[in-house]
């Protein structure tokens, strides 16, 4: 046996978007408009390229032979992880390109490569390219390090060893706690009963163990070297979506007759599963990108916030104006001479309208915004995995959540027993074990097996708790499983049965629902004990100790179609034949015999957030049982609609059943789930709930949740499967009003085959809506659609891989660490602990971070429009000519130190206490709106920059008297001044280093003075001449705006100054 690695990867991301290197010419010339020609050329090639890399191979079926991977015809893609964005060829490239497909910074490469050209430079190269070139060697140290990262963790799971039992072939051992490598069919196990179990976390969002079977003509050879000496296939379908449903066969050629053995879901192990019981051996048929999880996994996009888009329109606005305010110059100069020249002259002075130190700011305030959310201790371990986009935080209108693990603990609890006469709860359940110790106490032998039915007669309540217990106690899919023990240390159980210890202390039961285990759990607290299982008998142990055998004879699974889920066994002692069934109550209600009471109680728990299930039975003679196993049998060899046939059958039997009893469980939620929930509506968020659970569990939980509030219809979309069905449910669903919806993922995709507009249309128009059944690429298809026809911001919040699809399509997504794993929050923008954190990381933060950068980006493109005001006005005055104002290390230090850390303070601005912004979650509606960052409030900054630069340059010149190097100094220093006092206007609430950064940055500049022989005359600014004249201009420049907000605050008061005051 040899060891090898086997390698697991989902599709190449080098083929997504933005992921490849992109080239584009620029061919600098005098003529500036050339520049957009081959970026325009560029995108078009770009987008060719995506188009190429992303076409699909065509997915085929396969035959898959053990042992002789040679005859296989499909050949098998790369079985590695590969997250990484770029290789070693491509990071230069697509890094540049992500960059400069912004408009903001084209625009800066733009004029920095125009300064190489003689006739166009207006000052030093540095001034220019220093700054450009800190943006993007900031941008690619950032990139560099996130690759770095992504490298390592596709290099910890790409080395992951398993064995292979073949020198030639695709015969993999996977053991307990090991993760499935590849999509495998289950050959054989080391468990005696031909079965093991998986853990599904990380594929459907389900932390329940879900039972496999091993083929069994392969289970049954008997030794493992049997397996490479026999001749066998495995016929597969082609790769699928679906994570639910398969379709093979196996067949053993080297018999006479050939074996044929059909192939399901049972017999299959899925890559991202984990193996939970024992050993397994199986072989491959899907690797790398055909494998189920990789199908459904969307590839990640490079996600930019709203605030960013909006920030870029105004940069586009703002060239435009620079671009108009150029033409007037030229053409007040008569367009004399080399008027082009001058125009671009003009563009490239007033460059500083667009300031490239707004890049710089606000990625430095976002990680500023990311650093504080992880500070925050009243959210612990929140962790910010995308620090480009916390703004968005600020901005959502949708959440879609997941349901188990995400809004619910996933731990079930039983809690109503009803008889129809008689209920019990959680403080009676001693009852109920009275009565189950008293009538097994009774039960001294065992009763003959009646021949013919008994008369019906109505029965006492202790043999209804008892036969209702011990139904409960046998109709279900859940094993007991024991850990071996050797000298009190657990070990793998291959070990023999005599090392393990069947102590009731050592049982724990797996299932693959949480309900089976709540109930089991509960008939073993009321006396009835489940202590063995295998594929052929259970064992129940009764209060007295004695143990009850009973042979399976047939079990029916539970499905989404038929909501139930069945058992037929044989008591050992009596040999009674009993048909045990359980499931919905809407599914169960036409199946058991007329009684008045099932619907109410149902409804009764159902408002209490219990899940029901509706327990029957019948009894059966051996000729009923042998007259139905000859059909069934017969129904399960067809090869044509055998699964309607089959239903038929089964169906036949499910008559007249007898009701027992109804359970009710309760899943309890995760802490403080209802206030949170409550918390976001009042905030104007709409909440919606993805989910792969069933229908009715759903439903319970949207109810229990308060995400559908009491007095709140709930409108269930009937399952539809065309387009005349999908038009009269919409039609029916039209005239709800205030109406919750409720619908299945098949539905739903019948719906947006062909009312697409019209379903989401009316879907946003619900309080809240409930969509259940749903696979991942589902939910990510729901997060686009709500996207491209409301043109809001979604945000997406999951704790399983099942729902890494959906975060990753969502704009803002957020992942809770939890019992599913990390897959989900290391896939996630933002990483929480509970659920209940997200109403502060979006009520505080989101709200903190979205106006603060709306301040601060408004603020920096002020400070570029005053002083390319002054620039204007210094033009026209002198002749419009196209000389620079303020040149070398003026402009570079305006722009740094001696305004920057007064500036970026405004990151620790806040309009209203953390307390108040979650006491009134109203506040958070009006973000949505984008009032803080818009085309007015843009205006009035405009306004008041124009009014501020033309006062600086105007007063200046009005007041120096003799030389033109005073009207800079005094000019320059009234502008520090003004810029200063401007961030004090913006301030709401001051935070201390606000008041050191006002005062380092106005001693630096006092400080420079002594430097600034070249620009300044020295032996003026010392005098009182100097600081009058300063002085006047900028409280000319400022007081008029402090007079003004003093007015607005006192007569038309910002909501948020209500609650601070």
């Amino acid at each position: 046996m040899t060891k090898v690695t086997i390698r697991r990867c989902p599709e190449p991301e080098s083929c997504a978007p933005g992921n490849r290197p992109h080239e584009s010419a620029l061919n600098l010339s005098n003529h500036w408009m050339i520049f957009f020609l081959p970026w325009s050329l560029s995108r078009s090639c770009c987008e060719c390229l995506v188009h190429t890399c992303r076409r699909k191979k065509e997915l085929k079926v396969r035959t898959v032979w053990l042992g002789h991977p040679e005859k296989c015809e499909e050949k098998y893609p790369k079985n590695a992880i590969k997250n990484q964005k770029y290789n070693i060829v491509t990071f230069v490239p697509g890094v540049l390109y992500q960059q400069f497909k912004f408009f903001l910074n084209l625009y800066f490469l733009v004029v920095a490569c125009s300064q190489f050209v003689p006739s166009l430079k207006i000052g030093y190269l540095y001034t220019y390219w220093a700054p450009l070139g800190f943006v993007l060697a900031v941008t690619m140290v950032r990139e560099a390090v996130d690759e770095v990262r992504r490298c390592r963790r596709d290099k910890e799971m790409n080395s992951q060893l398993y064995s292979k039992l073949t020198v030639r072939g695709d015969h993999n051992k996977v053991r307990k706690n090991q993760r499935i490598p590849a999509d495998i069919i289950f050959l054989r196990t080391s468990e005696k009963t031909g079965s093991c179990f998986i853990r599904t976390d990380q594929l459907d969002g389900e932390t329940d163990w879900k039972l496999r079977i091993a083929v069994a003509c392969t289970q049954r050879l008997p030794a493992l070297g049997d397996l490479f000496s026999i001749s066998a296939y495995v016929y597969a379908q082609k790769p699928e979506l679906d994570i639910h449903s398969f379709e093979g066969n196996f067949t053993r050629e080297d018999c006479d007759p050939p074996i044929h053995e059909s192939l399901s879901i049972e017999n299959t192990l899925w890559a991202s599963t984990v193996v939970a019981s024992g050993t397994v051996i199986g072989v491959v048929i899907y690797t790398g990108k055909e494998m189920r999880s990789v199908l459904n996994t969307s590839q990640s996009k490079n996600k930019v916030g709203l605030l960013d888009l909006e920030l870029n329109r105004l940069t586009k606005a703002l060239f435009l104006a620079q671009v108009v305010l150029s033409v007037v110059m030229v053409a007040l100069q008569g367009f004399l001479g080399p008027w082009f020249r001058n125009l671009f002259r003009f563009v490239v002075l007033f460059s500083y309208i667009i300031p490239i130190s707004l890049r710089v700011n606000l990625d430095m305030g976002k990680s500023a915004y990311g650093w504080m959310i992880m500070k925050d201790e009243n959210i612990p371990g929140t962790v910010v995995r995308t620090s480009t986009i916390p703004e968005e935080l600020g901005r959502l209108v949708y959440l879609l959540t997941d349901k188990t693990g995400t809004l619910t603990q996933n731990e079930m609890v039983f809690k109503r027993l009803h008889l129809g006469t008689v209920s019990y709860g959680t403080d009676t359940m001693d009852e109920i074990q009275s009565h189950i110790i008293q009538s097994y106490a009774q039960v001294s032998t065992p009763s003959r097996k009646p021949q013919t039915p008994a008369p019906k007669v109505r029965k006492s309540v202790s043999s209804r708790i008892h036969e209702a217990v011990k139904a409960i106690a046998l109709c279900h899919n859940v094993t007991p499983v024991y850990e071996s023990r050797v000298n009190g240390v657990s070990t793998e159980p291959e070990s023999t049965e005599a090392d393990q210890d069947f102590s009731d202390d050592n049982r724990t039961y797996q299932a693959s629902s949480p309900d089976e285990v709540a109930l089991v759990r509960w008939t073993e607290s009321v006396g009835l004990t489940l202590v063995n299982r295998d594929l052929t008998s259970l064992q129940l142990k009764t209060p007295a100790g004695h143990i009850l055998t009973y042979y399976i004879l047939q079990i029916f699974p539970f499905t989404s179609e038929s909501k139930r889920m069945g058992i037929i066994v044989r008591e050992e002692a009596t040999g009674d034949i009993t048909f045990y069934m359980k499931g919905a109550d809407v599914a169960m209600a036409s199946i058991v015999q007329y009684n008045d009471w099932l619907e109410e109680e149902c409804g009764n728990m159902a408002r209490e957030g219990l899940r029901t299930l509706v327990v029957a039975k019948k009894s059966l003679t051996e000729e009923q049982y042998q007259d139905f196993e000859s059909r069934y049998n017969q129904a399960k060899l067809s090869i044509h609609d055998r699964a309607l046939k089959v239903a038929a059958v089964v169906e036949s039997l499910e008559r007249e059943m007898e009701l027992l009893c109804l359970t009710g469980v309760e899943d309890q939620l995760q802490a403080d789930v209802r206030p949170t929930l409550e918390l976001l509506r009042n905030a104007g968020i709409k909440i919606w709930m993805l989910t792969g659970d069933k229908l009715e569990t759903a439903t319970c939980i949207a109810k229990s949740s308060h995400l559908v509030s009491r007095n709140q219809d709930i409108h269930v979309f009937r399952p539809v499967s065309n387009r005349g069905e999908a038009h009269l449910e919409l039609n029916s669903f039209r005239r709800k009003h205030d109406c919750a919806l409720v619908i299945s993922g098949d539905s739903l995709e019948v719906c947006l085959r062909y009312y697409e507009h019209e379903f989401v249309e009316l879907a946003c128009q619900c309080p809240a809506v409930v969509c259940c059944r749903c696979s991942p690429t589902q939910k990510a298809q729901i997060v686009r659609l709500l996207q491209q026809h409301t043109d809001n911001r979604t945000c997406a919040i999951g704790d399983g891989g099942n729902d890494v699809s959906m975060i990753q399509a969502a704009d803002c997504g957020i992942g809770i660490e939890g019992k599913e794993g990390k897959q989900a929050s290391l896939a996630a923008d933002f990483s929480i602990t509970q659920f209940k954190h997200i109403g502060r990381l979006l009520m505080v933060h989101g709200r903190n971070s979205y106006k603060r950068s709306a301040a601060l980006g408004q603020f920096v493109m002020h400070r570029g429009m005053i002083i390319s005001t002054m620039q204007a006005v210094f033009s026209s005055i002198f002749y419009f000519a196209s000389v620079p104002l303020y040149q070398g290390f003026l402009m570079v230090g305006y722009a740094t130190i001696y305004t920057m850390f007064p500036v970026f303070s405004l990151v620790l601005d806040q309009d209203v206490k953390p307390e108040m912004a979650l006491l009134y979650p109203e506040l958070y509606k009006d973000l949505t709106k984008g009032r803080s960052l818009s085309f007015k409030t843009f205006l009035i900054w405009v306004l008041i920059s124009v009014y501020q630069g033309g006062i600086l340059m105007y007063g200046a010149l009005v007041l120096f008297d003799q030389e033109f190097v005073h009207v800079l100094a005094i000019s320059f220093t009234a502008l520090i001044l003004t810029e200063l006092l401007m961030v004090a206007l913006m301030v709401r609430t001051w935070h201390w280093l606000m008041v050191v950064a006002e005062l380092i940055s106005l001693g630096c500049y006092l400080a420079s003075l002594a430097f600034l022989n070249e620009y300044f005359d020295l032996s003026f600014i010392t005098t009182r001449v100097f600081l009058w004249k300063v002085c006047v201009i900028t409280l000319v420049s400022c007081l008029p705006l402090y007079i003004i907000k003093y007015l607005k605050r006192k007569f038309s008061p910002p909501s948020y100054s209500k609650l601070s005051s």
